[in-house]
């Protein structure tokens, strides 16, 4: 089992990665409409630690061991050439990931001229029409459903595979530039990583850090559409993600994660080092008496116990944070054909050497190794903060939590069967929702 450094020590192992500046207090009472915030605050704004923002099952915050985020590191600014920046996908408000429901009040907003809509990547096709507002809502339909970004991927030279059919809806795949549709993943917990992005394709033999710093420089060039960035700016950028620290602080119905003897929330996530399998953060709420607020309690303990019987033995094994310890990428089936929604592309590719045949709305690892093994697998994420960032799978194609469980009991899962009773479903969604 790998060991990762408490978060909460960040501030002293890596601190020629911090800018640890004094700032002004941000005013916690503010209205925050997403982003914004993070717009025209002027010299040494913070993100005071302790700031909820809410959501379907409660509330989230984000600890940081400094005190306080500094709204005025590089990552709040625009570093490329169409106004993005790097909360523009990864905003607290969002567990440090985007939701649907921001997307479509930021497209309100601006009619769709926020930086976020750019069809480099944002589109559902880069040959979208986006002339009039009405134009712009369909060209950017995916964004706004399901708040995943178009990544445009060649088929590598080396693979063992060939594309031989395409049908894409938008009318632009192929083989030169296949479109998949990825979910931004949290820029937040970045400590217990062992793998940099969905498909891998920014980890670095050099370590975390210098994944960190690929994936921040790449997102520059691609999302933001910049030059390539200078090493202490990237530095200062992984030096802020590497203190963030996000989680569910809040249950609407078992109220403080923290209370009790449980060791919800952020302030103990920063604490952990991922030592040991499952999660034990609700232990003390399993024989929690009476009635109230203890149901839900107990609720939560035994949807704890559930994940730990069936979710992490294997894929979710990092301690109280819920990613995967070997770094190993998996095929669940999420990218299956029986799973395909008319909004998402078909490819159908056919092995060189056996003539096997998958069809799949996204080749996944594939396109970075092209192996034939590695067809529609990818990462295992961590489960922390979750209830901040629906939807879920790397397409967004479960909307909620109970979604979530409902696959994983599915025919649609590949691996084996979860057997769960409606009663055990409901619980393991609440312990979800307390992450």
């Amino acid at each position: 089992m790998r060991t990762y450094t408490s978060l909460c020590l960040f501030a002293g192992t890596i601190s020629t990665l911090l800018l640890a500046q004094g700032c002004a207090d941000f005013d916690d009472t503010d209205d925050i409409a997403q982003s914004d915030i993070f717009r025209d605050q002027g010299a040494g704004a913070k993100l005071q630690n302790g700031k909820k923002f809410p959501n379907a099952s409660g509330d989230s915050e984000t600890f940081n061991p400094l005190g306080a985020t500094d709204l005025t590191n590089e990552f709040f600014q625009a570093l490329g050439s169409n106004g993005r920046r790097c909360v523009t996908c990864h905003d607290p408000a969002d567990g440090w990931s985007i939701r649907p429901k921001s997307v479509q009040a930021r497209f309100d907003a601006t009619g769709g001229t926020d930086p976020l809509f750019r069809t480099n990547d944002g589109s559902n096709s880069p040959n979208a029409d986006v002339s009039t507002v009405n134009a712009r809502r369909k060209a950017y339909s995916m964004l706004l459903t399901k708040g995943v970004i178009r990544v445009g991927m060649p088929i590598p030279a080396n693979a063992e595979f060939e594309l031989i059919e395409v049908d894409d809806p938008y009318g632009f795949a192929s083989a030169k530039e296949l479109s998949v549709y990825r979910r931004p993943l949290p820029a937040a917990n970045l400590a217990f990583l062992n793998l940099v992005m969905w498909d891998g394709r920014e980890s670095s033999r050099d370590g975390l850090l210098a994944g960190l710093m690929n994936q921040a420089n790449g997102a520059t060039m691609g999302h933001a559409e910049g030059d390539s960035l200078s090493r202490a700016t990237l530095e200062s950028i992984v030096g802020l993600e590497f203190n963030l620290v996000n989680s569910q602080s809040h249950h609407d119905a078992a109220k403080e994660l923290h209370a009790a003897k449980a060791r919800g929330g952020p302030e103990h996530l920063a604490l952990e080092d991922g030592s040991g399998r499952g999660f034990n953060i609700y232990d003390a709420w399993s024989d929690r008496p009476g009635g109230g607020v203890n149901v839900a309690r107990r609720a939560i303990a035994r949807g704890q116990k559930i994940f730990n019987d069936s979710c992490a033995g294997f894929c979710h094994d990092v301690g109280n944070v819920g990613n995967n310890s070997r770094g190993i990428f998996f095929d669940i089936g999420v990218s299956a054909k029986s799973r395909r929604t008319p909004d998402m592309p078909l490819y159908t590719f056919r092995n060189l050497k056996t003539g096997e045949i998958v069809e799949t709305t996204d080749p996944g690892r594939a396109l970075v190794t092209g192996r034939w093994n590695d067809m529609s697998k990818f990462k295992t994420p961590g489960v922390r903060g979750l209830a901040a960032r629906a939807p879920y799978f790397h397409d967004g194609s479960a909307a909620t939590l109970g979604a979530v469980v409902g696959f994983y009991t599915s025919p649609h899962f590949k691996g084996p069967p979860i057997a769960l009773t409606a009663q055990e479903k409901a619980d393991l969604v609440a312990f979800l929702e307390a992450l």
